[in-house]
């Protein structure tokens, strides 16, 4: 009987032992993260859900990275249109190429008048709409305004007004545009007029960005806390790749610049 109740001893002993084995090599939550057991804590009886882990300063500190982020081009798509934005982009560009090549010439010609804005009692038009011009000779351009006569004097107005260095002459309903001497001063002056044309263009391309920048940011307004973590990282990357594609056409604006300056210098 003795011998009987030591062995029964001995085995109660060993079965206590073998339970805190077991319960010490049970899966221990993470550190830093919410629990992850599908099957429940051993603390507790209630289930419990996947969580993604949460990164902190001395994960990072001791040179822990989390997974890349793979993301749809959908969601990318649902916060921004670069392909628009790039396009805005060269809109801005093109309308600079324009401006140099229609308005800041060494030499007048009849398609340097065309668009000088003419303001009338009815509304803006473009000066090509209310007149009919005409190169007469290298030196002088007419512009007939028989078809709108009430308009003459606020067409020498906008002409001469225009910035380039034109001083029109009437002649009833005839507008005389002698072509200026090509001078030294008149060439710094073109210059002056495309470096502030160059500079307005820029500002507009300012503008185009810090909309788009701006856009990018306010879409973590409109989205889960999930996906904000999984877009964090895209949204900085598209706000890097937007000040790319403005940096690239500021390049691009300067070269024109440097072309035009070239030219008209001489």
């Amino acid at each position: 009987m003795a011998m009987a109740l030591r062995c029964f001893r001995h085995l109660h002993s060993l079965l206590h032992c073998s339970s805190l084995t077991v319960a010490r090599q049970l899966p221990q939550p993470p550190a830093r993260c919410t629990l992850l057991l599908l099957d429940g804590c051993r603390h507790c009886a209630h289930p419990l859900l996947l969580a993604r882990p949460l990164a902190t300063k001395k994960a990072k500190g001791k040179g822990q990275t989390q997974a890349k982020v793979n993301i749809s081009a959908a969601l990318v798509e649902d916060i921004i249109n670069l392909e628009e934005t790039s396009a805005d982009m060269q809109a801005v560009v093109e309308a600079l190429k324009e401006d140099f090549n229609r308005n800041l010439n060494v030499r007048t010609s009849q398609g340097a008048l065309d668009h000088i804005i003419v303001t009338t009692k009815d509304g803006k038009f473009p000066l090509n709409q209310l007149g009919q011009i005409s190169q007469k000779s290298p030196q002088l351009v007419v512009v007939n305004m028989t078809n709108f006569p009430e308009s003459t004097a606020a067409a020498m107005k906008a002409i001469r007004e225009s910035g380039m260095n034109l001083n029109p002459e009437v002649d009833g309903t005839l507008i005389r545009v002698p072509v200026p001497k090509v001078t030294r001063e008149h060439r710094e002056s073109l210059a002056k007029l495309a470096k502030q044309s160059t500079n307005k263009s820029k500002e507009a391309l300012r503008k185009v960005r810090s909309k788009s920048v701006n856009q990018v940011k306010k879409s973590k307004s409109k989205v889960s806390e999930d996906t904000i973590w999984l877009l964090e990282k895209q949204t900085c990357a598209m706000s890097l790749q937007i000040q790319q594609m403005a940096d690239s056409a500021a390049a691009e604006m300067d070269k024109l610049l440097a072309a035009k300056t070239k030219e008209l210098l001489g």
